[in-house]
Formats: structure tokens, C-alpha cells, sequence
């Protein structure tokens, strides 16, 4: 199968928001809140990045980047990422990942922190620091990117994400 990566597009809003409920249906850690995420954020006008993956027309998978704050340092929020089920396990996910840290790495930022598997995770670098605390609900699962010195402080995401 070929797919490719690019920006999303007005048209793309709608099969977004079908791909974030269908990626994350059923999984122990994911509300139906999930879904409306990307618009959420489209809305507030916080939505730095959106990229998906396309097959032909269809998009297939999806990563967006959002303002966050670790302390006093200005970073970005990588999520929601989402791929949908049938497509899982063919390096989508990890090539979605991989291009918006890598748009990440040049926005001016101080790195990127993220709510999620570490187990998964980690293998993009991201990890758990003593001193990055979280007072909401998931702390063991916010991880930290950083592009310079360690993060310290209280991570703080965009109110969208909030319940």
C-alpha cells in the first residue's frame, strides 16, 4: 500500500475526526472526547500542526501539534496521533511522528511533551523527568522531548485537552 505524509486541508476535517474515534474506539485509556480533539484545537485557533497521511484520496492517519508549557519553558504538545485500525503496524504512526518532530525541532521551541505509552514512546526519545510534574489525571504517562537542558516544572496543555 502507498501513503503519504502532508499537511491537512480543509476537506480533510471530517475523515480527521473519523480517524481519531475510529484509532482510539474501545481502548481503556481513550473518551469520547478524543475525536473532537484536532477540532478543538482548529478552533481555538491553537493547532500548530496538522498532518495526515493519505492513500489515494483517503486520509488514513493523523498527528497534530499544539502549545504546551513544562515550568516556564514554551513547548509543544505532539497529539492526538492516530491511525486507523486496519492500517496499524505499517510505520504510519511512526512516520507521522517522526515528520512533526521534525517540523517541531525548527519552530523555536524548547522540545515536546506528550501523554502516552511509553513503552512506544520512548523509541522517539521521548522520557519521563523527576522534576516535570503533572497535576491531572495520566501524570505516569506525560513524557518530555526536550532540545536543550532537562525540563523542570509543572506541564500545562492546552485547556482543549482538559475535561
Amino acid at each position: 500500500m502507498k501513503w503519504k505524509i502532508r499537511q491537512e486541508e480543509p476537506s480533510d476535517e471530517a475523515a480527521i475526526t473519523d480517524v481519531v474515534a475510529c484509532a482510539f474506539a474501545g481502548k481503556p485509556y481513550a473518551d469520547d472526547s478524543d475525536q473532537h480533539l484536532v477540532t478543538g484545537l482548529r478552533d481555538a485557533g491553537a493547532l500548530v500542526l496538522s498532518l495526515v497521511a493519505v492513500t489515494g484520496k483517503s486520509v488514513i492517519g493523523q498527528v497534530a501539534l499544539s502549545p504546551a508549557k513544562v515550568g516556564e519553558g514554551r513547548y509543544l504538545c505532539l497529539g492526538p496521533v492516530a491511525v486507523l485500525p486496519e492500517h496499524q503496524g505499517c510505520g504510519i504512526g511512526s512516520a507521522l511522528i517522526e515528520h512533526a518532530l521534525g517540523v517541531a525541532q525548527v519552530y523555536g521551541r524548547d522540545g515536546v511533551v506528550l501523554m502516552g505509552n511509553p513503552a512506544y514512546y520512548s523509541r522517539f526519545g521521548f522520557q519521563k523527568f523527576a522534576d516535570v510534574t503533572y497535576a491531572g489525571d495520566g501524570a505516569e504517562y506525560v513524557q518530555v522531548l526536550p532540545f536543550g537542558p532537562p525540563p523542570e516544572g509543572e506541564v500545562q496543555f492546552h485547556p482543549v485537552f482538559e475535561p
